[in-house]
């Protein structure tokens, strides 16, 4: 693993967030698949960084990641703020669609991972229309439930299989970052990317936030209106408790 290949990384509340935009990750995502490395990145905004306030077993997962990008709006604000103007957000849809519309990965070959059967052909199908050259390999809906020996091995072989230089996964914070770690020695796949609810955003199932609303750092409202029962909790708790360790960070 050479020290050039891997975004710096700044400390945000114990995980370490790269120091990106849209482009660099791109870049970084294009290089470990030209050398073969075996990498993951984790997407991550605030719930991922509470999450791995509270546990320090998916803490150490993200800090052995390749790159965590900065996915919300206030780890931008955060870095931009501490000097680094570079910095933008790498959201988990918006980087699927980078990629699978980048120059320097127009051979590279796509596999998904998460969300239900329906939904996985709707999303290929929606892919091959805006992306006709791209190669998506194949996909695979697991089951809501943890998995049998056997099914796991059964998945690993079918993903090797399809020989894919990309691992889309979709299956929420904390579950596919802990997938990812767990099964990286695994996979032949260059780079497993957790994505988050992109697989539901792109195949039209789940609304996605105005642009302006993502900019300004209120997408949150956004989801949280559209599923309160569901996301209330998370953001009741998160948000201030974000915003007050944030502050215990800054002043030492």
């Amino acid at each position: 693993m050479s020290v050039q290949s891997v975004p710096a990384r700044i400390d945000i509340m114990g995980v370490h967030v790269s120091a990106i935009n849209m482009a660099m990750a791109v870049e970084a995502i294009a290089g470990w698949i030209a050398r073969a490395e075996r990498r993951y990145v984790c997407v991550t905004g605030v719930h991922g960084i509470m999450e791995s306030k509270r546990c320090a077993e998916l803490r150490r997962v993200h800090n052995a990641a390749s790159m965590v990008t900065p996915d919300g709006m206030p780890l931008v604000w955060l870095l931009k703020w501490g000097g680094l103007r570079h910095v933008d957000r790498v959201y988990g849809p918006d980087l699927m669609l980078a990629a699978l519309g980048a120059g320097q990965l127009a051979s590279a070959r796509h596999f998904f991972y998460g969300t239900t059967e329906p939904t996985l052909a709707a999303l290929r199908a929606r892919l091959c229309r805006d992306f006709p050259k791209a190669q998506i390999v194949g996909g695979i809906a697991p089951p809501f439930r943890p998995l049998s020996a056997e099914e796991d091995r059964e998945h690993m072989a079918a993903i090797n299989s399809s020989a894919p230089d990309i691992v889309w996964v979709g299956l929420s914070t904390p579950k596919q970052e802990r997938w990812m770690a767990a099964h990286r020695d695994r996979l032949n796949a260059a780079v497993l990317i957790g994505v988050g609810a992109a697989f539901d955003i792109h195949a039209g199932v789940v609304p996605q936030a105005p642009r302006l609303l993502q900019r300004s750092g209120l997408e949150w409202a956004f989801r949280l209106c559209t599923d309160p029962r569901r996301l209330w909790r998370r953001y009741a708790v998160n948000v201030p408790s974000f915003i007050f360790h944030i502050l215990v960070q800054k002043l030492g």
